[in-house]
């Protein structure tokens, strides 16, 4: 049996600040016994236009997430930081960034993803219209990582409404599904909570969806609620309340097992032509 924690947040664009939260809510977290806990996307700084400057940070602020990971001996998931190279090491052209999601245990970073689906749509909010590509590149490799406690296959945000990956991933091994995000209000009231379930019951994974909370400036609100499915595709937590928040959840391995052995969809899926 291992706890499994997912924080939500309400990041602004103090990297200092938001370091300070990720502190308090990993302490929270070691003190409920749990050996992960995964972050939303953009917790170290929520900051429109601001993408390019803090990707110049982005090695330095990766060492402090390790030097905290070893200090408490806990597993993070740094929801996303903006980074200026592939994994490759090659920098990413035209100004842009990649939205990179790490998985850190307490000896080291132990793998990256690169958020492979890119927000470009139109919502009725305050922004109005979205083009992440502007700003980023997208990735293009699937990321499943090891752990002590089970795989992790690793997604962002708007890949919660790509079922094809969550399968891909639960096909390579993964028993949860980590999924940061900073959903719109608008979007996040009408599908957050419907699309942990569904990639839950599409996967038979559990699914771990960090989120960010409320205003970051005067125009961008997003709708929080971080929750956690487990993999028959059950709320088990949901956080209800603003701000900074945790909630911690019990992974059995071997239930999670026999729920995949029960009804083995993977097994069962077939590609269909028309």
């Amino acid at each position: 049996m291992t706890l499994l924690s997912v924080a939500q947040m309400n990041s602004q664009n103090s990297i200092e600040d938001n370091f300070k939260q990720v502190e308090l809510l990993i302490q929270q977290s070691k003190a409920q016994g749990a050996s992960l806990i995964t972050f939303p996307e953009n917790f170290i700084c929520f900051a429109a236009g601001k993408q390019r400057e803090t990707a110049e940070q982005f090695e330095s602020i990766q060492q402090r997430l390790e030097q905290l990971a070893h200090q408490y001996q806990i597993w993070i998931i740094a929801g996303t930081l903006p980074c200026p190279f592939r994994p490759d090491g090659s920098i990413v052209p035209d100004g842009r960034v990649r939205t990179s999601s790490l998985c850190i245990s307490p000896e080291g970073t132990e793998a990256r993803y690169d958020k492979i689906h890119l927000f470009d749509v139109q919502v009725a909010d305050g922004v109005g219209g979205y083009q992440e590509s502007k700003f980023f590149e997208p990735g293009d490799e699937v990321v499943v990582a090891s752990t002590p406690f089970g795989q992790i296959g690793l997604m962002v945000c708007y890949d919660l409404r790509f079922p094809e990956l969550a399968l891909t991933l639960r096909q390579r091994g993964a028993d949860i599904l980590t999924a940061p995000a900073a959903f719109t209000y608008t979007t996040g009231q009408m599908h957050w909570q419907l699309l942990l379930q569904a990639r839950a019951m599409d996967s038979q994974c559990y699914v771990l969806g960090a989120a960010q909370q409320g205003w970051h400036g005067e125009k961008r609100q997003t709708w929080g609620h971080a929750g956690i499915t487990n993999s028959r595709g059950q709320l088990l937590a949901l956080v209800e309340d603003e701000g900074a928040q945790l909630i911690t959840v019990a992974f059995d391995h071997n239930e999670h097992q026999q729920v995949q052995a029960a009804m083995p969809l993977i097994q069962h899926r077939r590609l269909l032509q028309f």
